[in-house]
């Protein structure tokens, strides 16, 4: 079975993230993007918001993993999210990149990202 894509790209949230004591206590704004492989079929038929994700009330989830507990990677950071992504049951499949422009090093460049991906089982 093929799946179909739900994406949020360009979330923007500000964290606490990062592997120097500066990053940790003045934070940055991190983006977010987030593809998820579901099946929307049954969604589709029914016109039935409760046979598919939610993207606002993923959205809040996903903002909530940012804003949350500080980590000192983008990689762990990458994997909470794609883990708050497939806690919901419809979620067969996930791509996670989080993207960390302001990162502090050394020479000017536009953007870092880690991107990932993660499948149910």
């Amino acid at each position: 079975m093929s799946l179909d894509r739900i994406s949020l790209v360009g979330l923007r949230v500000f964290g606490r993230h990062g592997v120097l004591p500066r990053e940790r206590l003045d934070g940055q704004e991190f983006l977010i993007d987030v593809a998820l492989g579901v099946d929307t079929t049954a969604a589709a038929a029914a016109d039935d918001l409760s046979l598919t994700v939610d993207y606002s009330q993923l959205a809040d989830r996903l903002t909530a993993v940012v804003s949350g507990e500080p980590v000192a990677l983008i990689e762990t950071l990458a994997g909470r999210l794609a883990a708050a992504c497939l806690a919901d049951p419809s979620v067969q499949e996930v791509d996670v990149t989080v993207h960390k422009p302001h990162a502090p090093v050394g020479q000017p460049l536009q953007d870092i990202s880690v991107a990932i991906h993660r499948r149910r089982g």
